[in-house]
């Protein structure tokens, strides 16, 4: 399986650097284009000189893996509201609100997860649980999911939660739970506050124990998944998902463009695929008539609206809607 992605990745390279002329990746050519087009966002200015190889690394999520069972609701009943926002809905969990950072490490397939799973468990125990599951752990332990920072596949960390388990770690320098986050915050695509990120890092150690002077120990910090699942494509079915159980992890084709988003109802509009990357989904509404999904990113605050985005709802744009994935907590 890694091989023949490897194998995937090497033409892809090659196909997108023999392909026709293009506006060149992050440029203020292609914040213009973009905004001439005068489409449903608005592209901003970010880094020049960005290497196609680092930009490639953060969309970190691997195609085309095994698919959980799928976890259809009966929508018939339900009345679902116009917009919806995890954020207000659960007002007592905090974490729905964070916005984490993945530094230069192709760990977005890790953090989508973490970051939907840290939800469920507040929503689920009523906001009497409240906890910040650890990235670091699910990438550097978890085999199967694939190759830590070098990518994996967003539904084997779900599988990973519900078998093994994750202990809690916050962000980078936190010192918060068992496990926090080792890869320093950097800035993506966007000049900030934050040092501009490098090339990939290696991916931490797997090591089973927790920071000094954090109790209780690894074994006992560790949190389970019931299940996990897939969620059927149809609107309806998601927003379902959402609207009673919480956050959700999806992963889409990401283009040149999408690096650029500022504002706005985010829709493919120029740029040849720069990877495959997971997101955290959590509400929906309509911007202007366009309907979208709310999400957050894993590219610090400084990227984006404060690190969250909309996404075009109910077309499948740049396949998000087919792969999306979810599960229950065990508490």
């Amino acid at each position: 399986r890694m091989r023949s992605l490897f194998l995937l990745s090497v033409v892809v390279t090659v196909s997108v650097a023999w392909g026709r002329p293009q506006l060149p990746l992050l440029s203020s050519e292609m914040v213009d284009f973009i905004n001439k087009a005068n489409t449903t966002w608005t592209a901003g200015k970010n880094f020049q000189n960005v290497d196609i190889s680092y930009v490639k690394g953060l969309c970190g999520t691997f195609q085309n893996g095994r698919k959980q069972p799928e976890l259809a609701h009966n929508v018939e009943r339900i009345k679902l509201p116009d917009s919806f926002d995890a954020r207000k809905q659960w007002p007592n969990c905090p974490t729905i609100h964070q916005i984490r950072d993945q530094g230069a490490c192709g760990s977005c397939w890790a953090l989508g997860a973490v970051e939907a799973i840290s939800d469920r468990i507040c929503i689920q125990t009523g906001g009497k649980i409240s906890v910040e599951i650890s990235a670091e752990d699910l990438l550097s332990c978890c085999d199967d999911c694939g190759t830590g920072c070098s990518g994996g596949f967003a539904a084997d960390a779900w599988d990973y939660w519900t078998t093994k388990g994750l202990v809690t770690g916050g962000v980078y320098n936190s010192g918060v739970g068992c496990r926090p986050y080792t890869i320093p915050s950097c800035d993506h695509h966007v000049t900030g506050t934050h040092p501009p990120c490098g090339s990939i890092v290696e991916t931490p150690k797997c090591v089973m124990q927790c920071a000094a002077g954090y109790s209780p120990s690894y074994p006992k910090d560790k949190h389970y998944g019931r299940r996990a699942y897939s969620i059927p494509s149809q609107q309806e079915q998601i927003m379902t998902e959402l609207y009673k159980n919480g956050p959700v992890e999806a992963s889409f084709t990401a283009y040149a463009d999408f690096l650029l988003y500022k504002t706005g109802v985010y829709q493919h509009v120029t740029g040849d695929a720069v990877g495959y990357h997971s997101i955290k989904i959590l509400g929906w509404g309509e911007d202007n008539g366009t309907p979208y999904w709310l999400a957050a990113n894993s590219w610090n605050t400084d990227w984006g609206d404060k690190g969250f985005f909309k996404f075009k709802r109910g077309n499948d744009e740049c396949g998000i809607e087919s792969d999306m994935v979810a599960g229950t907590p065990h508490h």
